[in-house]
């Protein structure tokens, strides 16, 4: 096989790159348009295209990432993304081959190419991120041919960002830290995440499973929590529920629980994920009156994070610190919840 091509060389055109075409998609701040033959799929936190040739066993991916929050650094975002979608996802990857920067309205771009190896496959992965008004989002592209190379560039000539009125403005955003009041949590929070059950080719395989958080903060100060597990790789489904009331002091808000429980339930005998069997115990699961330092997080739609010592029984451990734990719920439509109450159940929204 040739040596591959990087595409690092290609984002020379970068610059020009962000302007009209025809039939793009949107996803998040990015639009763009999907090659030719390409395929697509949603997953955790992004949109992924591909494509495969079975015959040679070749392959392209391209991976558009949700916005987040910046580090408060373009080179530190690139950084931080090279780490998270690329050195954790493969065998091994090279360092990052960089370019100069791009301004282009209001964001920084910066690119980089490294070879990677994934199990017996080799290939060239390249990482666009773009950092501004607050906010940082990434475009990976991965492939083991040089086939693929002109949809690759079709692809990165079709990149677009969203622009924003000025550099501190993003949409949806909430009150001012100084000016929260119980009025500005109000409504329905979600922390919804796919069970992943490997890597192959350097993206993530989901099982099917699922984890989901989920807060409804009311008016009249009071609360409900639920959370319903259900994994592919656990026996048996996990449901919890708690209601209580929450008072706000400045940036911190504080959860007092008046009843709760979590339960085990047996799995359907068809299989589907939005479906119950029978109850099988009672789970060790405490009430925990809890104080969180809050803030929204300027994401591209509002995010609420709620920040703690340690893990909650609620919450659980995010993984990342052993100090300071923080969870992020994004905004939804309290009438589109994804959680389904177990056959019986009585109570909650």
């Amino acid at each position: 096989m040739k040596p591959l091509k990087p595409l690092v060389t290609l984002y020379t055109i970068l610059c020009m790159s962000f302007t009209g075409f025809a039939q793009k998609e949107t996803f998040d701040v990015v639009s763009y348009t999907i090659p030719k033959g390409w395929q697509k799929q949603q997953v955790e936190g992004g949109v992924q295209l591909f494509i495969t040739d079975n015959k040679t066993g070749g392959y392209a991916i391209a991976i558009v990432t949700k916005s987040m929050a910046s580090t408060g650094s373009a080179e530190e975002d690139f950084t931080s993304q090279w780490k998270s979608l690329l050195v954790n996802t493969v065998n091994s990857i090279t360092e990052p081959v960089k370019t100069e920067p791009v301004q282009d309205n209001g964001w920084e771009i910066h690119s980089g190419n490294g070879n990677y190896v994934d199990g017996n496959v080799k290939g060239l992965a390249t990482l666009i991120t773009a950092t501004g008004y607050d906010q940082t989002v990434a475009a990976v592209l991965m492939t083991n041919t040089q086939q693929y190379q002109n949809d690759l560039l079709t692809f990165i000539n079709s990149l677009e960002l969203k622009k924003f009125l000025s550099n501190t403005t993003t949409p949806n955003t909430p009150p001012a830290n100084n000016k929260v009041n119980n009025s500005s949590v109000v409504g329905l929070w979600v922390y919804y995440n796919s069970e992943v059950s490997g890597y192959a080719n350097g993206y993530a395989q989901y099982s099917g499973g699922y984890m989901r958080r989920e807060y409804l903060f009311k008016a009249d100060g009071t609360y409900t929590f639920r959370a319903k597990d259900w994994m592919v790789y656990v026996k048996d489904i996990l449901f919890v529920y708690e209601t209580g009331t929450y008072s706000i002091n400045g940036n911190q808000i504080t959860l007092t629980p008046k009843k709760g429980k979590g339960e085990w339930w047996s799995k359907a005998a068809s299989g589907r994920t939005s479906e119950w069997g029978k109850l099988v115990k009672a789970s060790e699961y405490k009430l925990e009156k809890t104080t969180y330092t809050f803030d929204f997080l300027p994401y591209s739609e509002v995010t609420l994070s709620l920040r703690s010592a340690k893990p909650t029984q609620r919450d659980g451990n995010d993984g990342d610190n052993a100090g300071v734990q923080e969870y992020k719920y994004a905004a939804r439509d309290t009438n589109n919840s994804l959680i389904d109450n177990p056959p019986g159940f009585k109570g909650g929204y």
